[in-house]
């Protein structure tokens, strides 16, 4: 695909979501995006992956895309430069708070099966006991003694119910925790547990600033109820078709799925202007 002259592409910064947006369901990504992006990019925009991995699961999907640009990863709490290997920003779980939210959630719903992010450029995903894992290539760490879950710095907890699905949970837990921490669903089987305040918009706010861009600049798509606050922050939200309905219920448009290369379908259109 040729590219457009840069008076022609109406965002100077592109930000997608991974999983179910960016990424087929096989963690790869299409020919048709990748020359969409790339058109994208050189008719003067950036883009910018916003994810809620931590870097040690999104590290290999940059490098794979040839990608040295900034990334925003863990909900937010990171901003990663993959050109240098270097994280720019990390926040962390408070974990006193975190297990006061999770004795409170539990006292509610009953107990959880829980998994844990520790922070850094090399940490490790730590599984509990009942956790369900998806199935993948993404490394994890069982652990049985429950000191092992606060023994290092964490930029989040999941939490999964025996019963409850998702959207049950995410609910019951906003309920239970109160101020403590931020909740959210982030895909199927995920919903987890942020510093109180933490967003996607909150690392992207950091990474555009870094870039010289503003909000009224960007383009954001998604598929999860944690692309909402990127979206209030994007000047324009696009939604996949395969995304979840409180998504959709806020997108100002809804593309192709992430199978059917809903990313190129608008970004085609905005660079055929």
């Amino acid at each position: 695909m040729s590219a457009a002259p840069l008076s022609s592409f109406p965002y100077r910064l592109v930000a997608t979501d991974l999983d179910g947006t960016l990424l087929r369901p096989d963690e790869t990504v299409s020919r048709r995006t990748r020359d969409a992006l790339a058109a994208a990019t050189a008719a003067g925009a950036a883009h910018i992956v916003v994810t809620g991995r931590s870097v040690p699961w999104t590290r290999h999907i940059l490098d794979d895309l040839g990608y040295e640009g900034l990334a925003v990863c863990g909900q937010g709490a990171q901003v990663y430069h993959a050109g240098e290997h270097r994280l720019l920003t990390s926040l962390t779980l408070d974990r006193q708070l975190a297990g006061l939210a999770l004795a409170k959630i539990e006292a509610e719903v009953g107990p959880l099966a829980i998994a844990a992010s520790r922070d850094g450029l090399d940490g490790e995903v730590l599984i509990g006991p009942g956790y369900r894992v998806q199935e993948g290539p993404l490394p994890y760490v069982p652990y049985s003694d429950p000191a092992e879950l606060w023994s290092a710095p964490l930029n989040k907890l999941y939490v999964q119910h025996p019963e409850l699905d998702d959207d049950a949970l995410a609910s019951a837990a906003r309920e239970a925790v109160g101020s403590l921490v931020d909740v959210v669903m982030a895909g199927p089987g995920i919903v987890e547990l942020l510093p109180l305040g933490l967003s996607k918009a909150t690392g992207l706010s950091l990474a555009a600033r870094r870039l010289g861009v503003k909000a009224a600049e960007t383009i954001a798509f998604g598929d999860m109820p944690n692309d909402i606050p990127m979206f209030a922050w994007a000047q324009h939200g696009v939604a996949m078709a395969n995304a979840h309905d409180d998504l959709k219920a806020v997108a100002h448009e809804i593309t192709a799925s992430n199978e059917a290369d809903g990313i190129a379908v608008v970004l085609e259109q905005l660079l055929a202007r």
